[in-house]
């Protein structure tokens, strides 16, 4: 028999080939691939969260701060109302009298509303007269004077020296009628009036000068 014969004798005879087995190793998931994925998953979530925690932050804060000044403004307005209960009318009265410090004197002057043209000789300056500004002073405080010294020194209490304070009125001149100028008490022997035409609202020592002690008259507490 020849060589090709045989050859084709056994190309008969033998098996027919199998086909070729599936790759295990193709068809194996790859452990690479999904760590990626996951890591990646993670990576996503973890970003998410760190941003909302980071706006909640934000949140909380803007709200604590907003609440702290809150409470800051709360207190600075109690503290402004405690201090104001605890000053008396008369040292409202006195603040409110020092604050006009300069102002000109004017003849018949003066309103609950502040300095005015007066009349007669004050008709063209802008200012207080004395109890145009004492007038003024006690309306800060919630108490109504008349613009007219005598009537002032009816509308109040009498205050021995030794007990006056600060706001009290001091009256001066007048001899046995009606006294003719009036100031606010400061303490320290000081007051603050409106003395005469050409001059300003100031404030003197009366206790040093002669003239004033001379012509006291008393103290008045109004209200």
């Amino acid at each position: 028999m020849s060589r090709t014969s045989t050859a084709a004798s056994l190309s008969a005879t033998s098996p027919a080939a199998s086909p070729a087995a599936p790759d295990a190793r193709a068809a194996a998931p790859r452990p690479l691939a999904r760590i990626a994925a996951l890591t990646c998953a993670l990576f996503t979530a973890t970003t998410a969260l760190a941003t909302t925690t980071e706006a909640t932050a934000t949140t909380t804060m803007a709200a604590t701060t907003a609440a702290e000044a809150t409470r800051h403004t709360k207190k600075r307005l109690a503290r402004k109302k405690s201090i104001k209960r605890k000053l008396t009318r008369g040292q409202i009265a006195a603040s409110a009298a020092l604050a006009q410090l300069g102002v000109s004197f004017s003849w018949g002057g003066g309103s609950t509303k502040g300095p005015t043209l007066g009349i007669g000789r004050g008709a063209a300056t802008r200012g207080f007269d004395c109890s145009g500004l004492t007038l003024y002073a006690w309306s800060r405080a919630g108490v109504r004077l008349s613009h007219y010294t005598g009537a002032q020194f009816r509308q109040g209490r009498r205050i021995a020296r030794t007990a006056r304070r600060a706001g009290d009125l001091l009256f001066f001149g007048g001899g046995g009628g009606d006294p003719t100028h009036v100031a606010l008490y400061l303490g320290g022997g000081l007051m603050v009036h409106a003395p005469k035409t050409g001059d300003v609202v100031r404030t003197t020592s009366f206790l040093n000068s002669s003239y004033y002690r001379a012509v006291y008259r008393g103290a008045v507490r109004p209200g």
